[in-house]
């Protein structure tokens, strides 16, 4: 195995909301994504934590309960399990994602932009 060029993998990425598995660690994925806009649903993982490290832009970061605050570059946060939370960016944003391998991208809230784990791959 190569190391992996996180730039390389974005600039893959032509639709925003829309996760790409790039590698795997265990039983989790390593993914990219694109975020510009607010169509990511309220949701939650109830089995499963996730972890949001920004790779260029910044995210607005919702948590159900607490004060939203705005994520920049290089910062990592994790959304425990069951925790209600959405994301959302006024311009793009660039992020990696790690998840379990069974995590669905917007937990059981389905919209337009909802990708299947098979569609992520």
């Amino acid at each position: 195995m190569s190391s992996i060029n996180l730039k390389h993998y974005l600039s893959q990425v032509n639709d925003y909301f829309s996760p790409k598995v790039i590698g795997e660690v265990n039983d989790a994925y390593i993914k990219v994504a694109k975020i510009n806009g607010d169509k990511i649903p309220w949701h939650n993982h109830e089995d499963e934590d996730e972890l949001f490290l920004i790779v260029e832009g910044s995210l607005l970061m919702e948590i159900q309960g607490q004060d939203s605050f705005v994520m920049e570059k290089g910062d990592i946060y994790v959304v425990k399990k069951g925790i209600n939370h959405r994301v959302s960016s006024d311009n793009e944003c660039h992020i990696m994602l790690v998840e379990n391998k069974t995590t669905r991208h917007t937990g059981d809230v389905k919209t337009d932009i909802t990708r299947s784990i098979d569609e992520q791959l």
